[in-house]
Parts: C-alpha cells; structure tokens; sequence
C-alpha cells in the first residue's frame, strides 16, 4: 500500500451548481420564477397557517392520564349493603368485596373502598383492611363486630 493508492471509503458526493452558465440555462431546472426560484427560500405549508389560527387549550393535554394524583379515590360501600351480602361472622376484606360483586375492580386492580354508616347492621362482622368512617365503626362495634 502506498500513499498515491489511497482512496476515501465513501465518495464526496456534491449537488450539481446550477445556473452559472454551462448546460442549464434560463431556469436551471426550477421551472418557475420568482420564490420558487430562488435559494434558500421555500414556500409556507397552507396547514402551518390553519394550524396557527387554532386556540391553543391550556392544560395537562394528552398526558393528563399519567399524572400522580395525591388525593386516592374511595368506592363508598354502605353497611347496609354489607347487612345484606354477608351472614354473621364472616370476615370483610377487599376480596371478600369484590367476590360478593359489591365492589368491581378496574383495570385488573381492586380500588380502595371506605365503609360508611348509612343503614342499619345486625349481623357480627369482622372488617379488615378497608377504610371505615366513624359512624359505620360505631355500628359495628354495636353489634359486636371488630374493625381491623
């Protein structure tokens, strides 16, 4: 190998120059006059300017699924509808819930649920893991149930 014989990897490959004389005259093969024929400017796309005269909606966009909320959502259950879905002495867990069908499950997920004091309770119940407001506690424990 000699420094004579040495040859790039990849060819320089340059535009052809256009309009200074030579083969192609007059329009140089732009075809046209005026912006269409000169350098470095091209025409505005007709949809930029329908698109720039649409208002902008502020806001979390598309993205608004992904964003972390602070604030849990509950699915308030009644211990009336426990008075009519449980017998005495069962045990009242997230998936003795959604066995039942008192509460669904989204996505594959069981959401969180609140037990609230709306109704009347006869039954002995045992409730674990779930949320509870004070009067549906108060209930519970009225009849002898136990609140985990």
């Amino acid at each position: 190998m000699q420094t004579n014989t040495l040859k790039p990897a990849h060819a320089n490959i340059t535009s052809p120059r256009v309009g200074r004389g030579g083969k192609r005259g007059k329009t140089s093969g732009r075809g046209t006059k005026g912006q269409n024929a000169r350098a470095g400017h091209k025409k505005r796309p007709e949809m930029r300017d329908l698109i720039k005269k649409i208002p902008k909606l502020r806001g979390h966009g598309k993205n608004r699924s992904r964003t972390v909320r602070n604030n849990p959502s509950y699915t308030p259950v009644n211990i009336a509808a426990l008075e009519l879905a449980f017998n005495a002495g069962d045990a009242v867990t997230l998936a003795t819930l959604t066995q039942k069908g008192i509460t669904s499950t989204r996505g594959g997920r069981v959401g969180k649920v609140k037990i609230l004091g709306s109704g009347t309770l006869t039954k002995k119940l045992d409730l674990s893991g779930l949320e509870i407001s004070a009067t549906a506690k108060a209930a519970v424990e009225a009849v002898g149930g136990t609140v985990l």
